[in-house]
């Protein structure tokens, strides 16, 4: 399936039905008066968070949405049945943006089944039964139905995960998270081999934890360079970082420096997630290499990096167990801030 994170979709209520004119006539009633009723209301749109999504592909091909419209009154004060509501299902972790220079963040929704009010339909007019007085017994008006809302907006998804793994490209990623993981994500000795973000769930001291695997950074990636920094949004809800630095670069605390400056420019309070560093690839170096640059990071980074090899499976298991460690505290449910129009 391919994968897409954001898509523009447009959005329309529905209107509400006529009130309907309509007078009471039946045999020996001679004055009977009005009797037309309401018009429905128009549908609403609402946004559901459905688990068993994780792209935005369907917006690919369906961009419009429309609620359904009110009926209309009719005679013996019927009211006209209401529309017809439209629920749109989106992934866990989507977010609803204004369609606006600022993309004004409208509707997070980052709770399974949530389920909220986005647009509410048009009201539906009046009967001319309601515009009975007692200086007009028969009146002979009454209302349309109120038209709907109608919003074009951004949906924008940023994976659920704990844990996010970022690094320069080739730096073992995608390795590390096929290792501890049960993932299938693709592997190549060159540059870019991720091109989305990828998923897996790992296990240690008894609880499970989500990582995403981040198409790899390079010097730059602010300004667009590579594939920029577009995925880094999937990052903003991870809990810590894992920075995956590869042993064999002829410059390693260059590299660290290099994704951490693309952090920084990036925003959203990613540079100030804890992070764990990890030393990649060690089965391919010498154990007095490894040493030599794990003491070189450490100086850099203020903490010992963690030498790890998802080959040989070397140091797999202190590196989960001190992500298990990071993430001791829950995560915070998020909350719907968008108020229907």
């Amino acid at each position: 399936m391919m994968f897409l994170d954001q898509a523009k979709i447009h959005l329309r209520s529905g209107w509400g039905g006529d009130g309907c004119v309509a007078f009471r006539r039946e045999k020996f009633l001679e004055f009977g008066g009005p009797d037309g009723g309401d018009g429905g209301r128009g549908g609403h749109i609402f946004f559901e968070a459905v688990p068993g999504l994780n792209t935005l592909i369907d917006f690919r091909y369906r961009q419009h949405f429309r609620a359904g419209r009110g009926h209309h009154g009719m005679g013996g004060n019927r009211t006209g049945a209401a529309g017809a509501d439209l629920v749109i299902p989106v992934p866990v972790g989507t977010q609803v943006l204004a369609d606006d220079e600022a993309r004004t963040l409208l509707l997070d929704l980052v709770v399974a089944k949530e389920r909220v009010l986005f647009l509410r339909g048009g009201d539906g007019g009046k009967g001319n039964a309601h515009f009975r007085s007692a200086t007009n017994r028969a009146p002979r008006q009454a209302q349309k139905g109120f038209p709907g809302k109608e919003m074009s907006v951004w949906l924008r998804l940023k994976l659920l995960a704990d844990v996010g793994l970022v690094g320069l490209p080739n730096a073992g990623k995608s390795s590390f998270l096929n290792a501890v993981t049960r993932a299938n994500a693709k592997v190549g000795a060159y540059g870019f081999t991720t091109l989305k973000p990828q998923l897996g769930v790992a296990r240690s001291r008894g609880r499970e934890f989500v990582l995403a695997d981040i198409p790899g950074l390079i010097a730059g990636a602010a300004e667009g360079a590579g594939i920029g920094t577009r995925f880094l949004g999937h990052v903003e809800r991870c809990r810590c970082l894992l920075h995956l630095v590869d042993v064999m670069s002829p410059h390693p605390t260059a590299d660290w420096r290099t994704v951490r400056h693309e952090l920084s420019r990036y925003g959203a309070g990613l540079e100030a997630k804890p992070e764990i560093v990890l030393l990649t690839k060690c089965d391919l170096a010498t154990p007095a290499r490894v040493r030599q640059i794990a003491g070189h990071l450490a100086r850099v980074t203020g903490q010992p990096p963690l030498p790890v090899s998802s080959l040989t499976g070397l140091g797999l298991e202190t590196a989960l167990d001190r992500v298990a460690s990071e993430l001791r505290l829950e995560p915070q449910a998020g909350a719907a801030i968008w108020s229907p129009a």
